[in-house]
């Protein structure tokens, strides 16, 4: 089996949320490389502050998108295996819908294209519970369909389809991960494309009412951001997972209801809630069935819910980001 202490490693979209805290893993697991490729559109170097002290880390600010920068970073650094991590959040859908569906195949294409040539060996393809869509059955395995509801989802789905065909056609080495709802530190607090966890804590930090959208029955499967971290890196050094698709989740829903009571909960807020209409194409429910996960690799998530709420929002006052 592989292992990735010794492999020198590209990270794409290294600089945001997942990215950064994968970075960190890698290097703590003995990577001979972590080379970050991000073009800073949600990334922060912040972000990279642990990573950046280690002289095995190496950044690159440009995009992953133009075959050509990826084709020349490969070729300076060596490069073993991929861990795409690089998107633009889901909330992008609503401002720039092509942009948004466009960015995850235009990846894939150029990802696959220098697998195909021969110019590194493995690409771990990280994927979203978005892509499915909302439940039509609950734990939703990995042989539920996709029916994706925003140009982000419709992306994911179709650079899934794009990364499994091209695995079987070509006999690439490839696995595709796809966790659900992450949340943690790092993860972007400012403006529209801000998660809910530190954007309801921001507000209630600044004096403002939190905002609850449509009934607030809508469940997430939330899951810690370093229990996705460690799914990857699993999937990496186990080759029964290649030609897979492969749910990193906890199989436990919450509705955004209790998120914010648990957050308010936090913050000593008693106020009342500002609630405005459902989101435009929001997904109702998503909940994993991560036993694929659990029988290749022996995942199972670190952290439940409330510590890893407790330990997110302590960071983000730690760092008054909030």
């Amino acid at each position: 089996m592989p292992k990735i202490q010794g492999k020198k490693v590209l990270v794409t979209g290294g600089a945001g949320f997942i990215g950064s805290h994968l970075c960190d893993r890698l290097l703590a697991h003995g990577a001979a490389k972590v080379v970050c490729l991000d073009n800073f559109f949600l990334g922060k170097e912040e972000n990279l502050a642990e990573a950046a002290k280690d002289p095995r880390f190496i950044l690159y600010r440009d995009d992953a998108r133009h075959y050509g920068v990826v084709e020349a970073i490969v070729d300076k650094e060596g490069i073993d295996v991929v861990f795409n991590m690089a998107t633009i959040a889901l909330n992008y859908s609503f401002f720039n819908p092509f942009d948004a569906y466009m960015v995850n195949v235009e990846i894939a294409d150029t990802l696959l294209k220098l697998l195909k040539a021969g110019a590194y060996k493995t690409l771990i393809h990280t994927s979203s519970s978005e892509a499915y869509g909302t439940a039509q059955y609950a734990p939703m395995d990995e042989n539920h369909p996709t029916d994706p509801t925003t140009p982000y989802a419709a992306g994911k789905a179709a650079a899934d389809l794009m990364v499994h065909s091209f695995s079987k056609v070509l006999d690439l080495d490839i696995s595709i991960i796809r966790p659900f709802n992450n949340y943690g530190p790092r993860q972007n607090a400012d403006g529209p494309l801000a998660g809910i966890i530190p954007k309801t804590a921001k507000r209630i930090k600044n004096g403002n009412a939190p905002i609850i959208e449509g009934d607030g029955e809508q469940t997430r499967d939330f899951v810690y951001v370093k229990d996705t971290v460690k799914g990857l890196i699993l999937a990496y050094e186990n080759e029964k997972t290649r030609g897979q698709i492969i749910n990193l989740g906890t199989g436990i829903d919450i509705s955004m209801n209790h998120l914010l009571e648990q957050i308010c909960d936090y913050m000593g807020f008693t106020g009342e809630w500002e609630h405005k209409p459902a989101r435009t194409s929001d997904v109702r429910r998503l909940c994993a069935d991560s036993s694929k996960a659990r029988d290749l690799i022996g995942y199972s998530p670190d952290t439940d819910f409330e510590t890893g709420l407790k330990e997110t929002l302590n960071w983000y006052e730690r760092n008054e980001m909030i």
